[in-house]
């Protein structure tokens, strides 16, 4: 296993955490009934992820029928750009699994569980029109600009969201509304084919950060390392403006 000081980027089970924390676009599909859109999708550390669909939805009804064992299905994830881009998908996660039925009694129960890491508005609906389902894991893959990867049901487990998964779009939106001479100045790292363009942040996280640079006929993405990982909010805005070439400048105001 790598060392911290050698890892320039999330591992590809950390992606999958982020990437589905950040998505607001997730659809189930199960064998014979449309694409069912879902309003929760949270991964936790026993292997499944909870995912909230309309309680007359069909794919409600298959899971409850299904019984235990379940009935097979995939959850399709869209993780989506915080910047108006021209191509604002910045990755996919497929979960493909066994969806399951959460009794009746265990809902409100569940929502409350799931409210703790991630406090949607629709939990205040489970039991109103919205239900809860589990998705038993079998596989992940998340895909991006870099390719795709598979993840194993074990390092999903044991992965987490990045530290500053909550924070970035609020920072990726505070650099490119009032730090366009930061962004100018992290686009000096870029190889000289690919300074021609308009440059975006399009991703930042402990070990780094990724621009977007839309060229006149296709986008390219290109991720700038820091020199270590960072820890907390401080560090990581030192190391951006670090990387700025303004160690020393007020720089980027705390979010």
């Amino acid at each position: 296993m790598p060392s911290p000081a050698s890892t320039v980027a999330p591992s590809a089970a950390e992606r999958v955490h982020s990437a589905c924390a950040h998505a607001e676009q997730a659809v189930l599909a199960m064998p014979g009934i449309d694409p069912t859109p879902t309003s929760v999708h949270v991964i936790r550390h026993r292997g499944d992820a909870v995912i909230a669909v309309p309680t007359a939805s069909m794919a409600a009804v298959l899971a409850g029928r299904s019984g235990e064992t379940g009935a097979p299905a995939v959850l399709e994830l869209t993780d989506h750009a915080p910047l108006p881009l021209r191509e604002p998908v910045r990755a996919l996660v497929w979960l493909r699994g066994w969806v399951r039925a959460v009794p009746e009694g265990a809902q409100r129960a569940l929502a409350g569980e799931v409210a703790g890491v991630h406090p949607h508005p629709v939990l205040l609906d489970v039991g109103h029109g919205a239900t809860l389902l589990r998705l038993v894991i079998d596989s992940a893959v998340v895909a991006d600009a870099t390719g795709a990867d598979s993840v194993g049901t074990e390092d999903l487990r044991q992965a987490e969201a990045d530290p500053f998964c909550v924070m970035e779009s609020a920072w990726l939106q505070h650099m490119s509304a009032d730090h366009a001479d930061v962004v100018a100045q992290l686009a000096r790292h870029l190889p000289t084919r690919l300074r021609h363009g308009v440059v975006h942040p399009l991703a930042i996280d402990r070990y780094g950060l990724t621009l977007r640079i839309e060229g006149m006929d296709t986008d390219h993405d290109y991720r700038i390392p820091f020199s270590a990982p960072v820890t907390d909010v401080e560090s990581l805005s030192r190391a951006v403006r670090t990387l700025a070439g303004c160690p020393f400048l007020n720089g980027l105001r705390r979010i």
